[in-house]
């Protein structure tokens, strides 16, 4: 690839703003306040804001292309309208605020490159229900729409009990027991999330074939005789050490012949490619104590010192899903 020139970099270091309007509009519900058509004062009275602001932010949100304006009526674009108005099924925004979130994060990483570490409560674990439903929100727009690829590559035949590490929404737990009628999943994650996730299973219909199973998944024993462990994007939450442990743990959950299935990224044994993985690896450090992201190599070493035998990878198109697998040898 190119090396970019100066007024390329330049480019890049003012791409916040274009990020900013958008998260403020996310953040402001401003494409429900715009409606159908909506003036700059209609907008801001719907919306609690200062007119003149108001007008100014829409006025750049036409310049995106995230709206629309005629006379002084503005306008969602097909895009928002379904997707970041309240009232509309496929609404994302509760989605999109998890982004939001991560702007506060973001700004701390000149010191979090100083000190080493994230500031203080920036941890998932220190954060409220609302950043915590936002998170879900995301995760499950991510996994719903990866959850069938992840079943073909690992394969759901043979498994007749599965566990889900921190399985979120359920979004793939979902997916494994849609393939195979004769599994059922456990969903080991903390109460808040547990919550929303028995609200997808429901909605489901699988309420009888998914359980919850509250718990740390970093200190917790996962139970036994599983015969798939499955850790999606789980582990560059995770140090090394944590992620040595949490494998030790999952050798010891599965049944003879059982397997581990570890989705995330995997960085080059350089660390510096893929790029939304090596970018992802700072988004670990703004908003966890150890995080990052890891390469194959790592990955493969710790499954081994963990006692797993055929230790490989899949290889999938999206640079976030890539799988490495490893077997429990039947004895």
């Amino acid at each position: 690839m190119k090396a970019p020139n100066f007024e390329q970099l330049a480019e890049a270091a003012r791409g916040f703003q274009d990020s900013r309007v958008l998260l403020t509009a996310i953040e402001l519900d401003l494409f429900t306040a715009v409606g159908e058509h909506a003036s700059a004062g209609e907008a801001a009275e719907r919306a609690g804001t200062d007119p003149r602001a108001t007008e100014m932010l829409l006025n750049a949100l036409v310049a995106l292309g995230a709206l629309t304006k005629t006379g002084d009526r503005f306008r969602n674009t097909p895009a928002t309208a379904r997707q970041l108005c309240a009232g509309s099924p496929a609404n994302q925004r509760t989605a999109l605020m998890h982004t939001v979130h991560l702007w506060e994060s973001w700004s701390a990483l000149t010191d979090c490159v100083r000190t080493g570490g994230p500031r203080k409560g920036s941890d998932p674990s220190d954060r409220g229900n609302q950043w915590i439903a936002a998170f879900i929100a995301a995760m499950h727009r991510y996994a719903a729409e990866r959850a069938p690829l992840l079943v073909d590559a690992v394969g759901a035949a043979g498994v007749r009990r599965m566990l889900d590490v921190g399985g979120g929404s359920a979004a793939f737990s979902i997916a494994f027991a849609q393939a195979n009628p004769n599994l059922r999943a456990d969903i080991l994650d903390l109460p808040p999330v547990l919550a929303i996730a028995r609200g997808h299973i429901k909605q489901a219909g699988l309420a009888k074939r998914i359980a919850t199973k509250p718990g740390d998944l970093r200190v917790h024993a996962l139970g036994k005789r599983y015969d798939l462990v499955l850790i999606s994007a789980i582990c560059h939450m995770l140090g090394p050490e944590e992620n040595r442990d949490l494998f030790r743990r999952a050798f010891r959950a599965l049944a003879p012949g059982g397997r581990v299935a570890v989705r995330d990224f995997l960085l080059n044994p350089a660390k510096t490619a893929p790029r939304g993985a090596a970018l992802f690896s700072l988004n670990m450090l703004v908003g966890t104590a150890n995080g990052a992201s890891y390469s194959q190599r790592e990955y493969t070493a710790w499954l081994r010192e963990a006692g797993f035998e055929d230790v490989s990878r899949i290889r999938l198109a999206d640079p976030g899903s890539q799988i490495m697998l490893g077997t429990r040898r039947a004895r």
